[in-house]
């Protein structure tokens, strides 16, 4: 079965969204558990909201420029994807003709 151009970029688009979505999910446990776990560790109440804040901020900063990062992928994902699947395409057509296995053994 074979599937359209338009489908296989919108396979490729969720798989890179599940995984910019993933990445995020585990960035702020990771940040998160980080700053509860040093806590026991830190007297000073001012240290303790410079650490907060700058993981705020790291979480903030990171979050959006994934989302930002997504809807770029969204608005231009035929000329993103587009090039990888024309490039796959002809690579797959090289190893069926078998030109690419002598292109490589020279």
């Amino acid at each position: 079965m074979s599937r359209t151009t338009s489908e296989r970029i919108d396979s490729l688009f969720r798989i890179d969204k599940f995984c910019a979505i993933g990445f995020v999910i585990v960035l702020w446990a990771t940040v998160l558990y980080v700053f509860v776990s040093i806590l026991p560790f830190v007297d000073d109440m001012n240290v303790k909201i410079a650490i907060g804040a700058a993981g705020a901020a790291v979480l903030i900063f990171n979050t959006a420029s994934i989302f930002a990062m997504l809807r770029h992928y969204a608005d231009d994902k035929e000329d993103i994807y587009g090039i990888d699947i024309r490039h796959k395409d002809a690579l797959a057509t090289l190893k069926k003709s078998g030109r690419l296995d002598r292109q490589i053994a020279e």
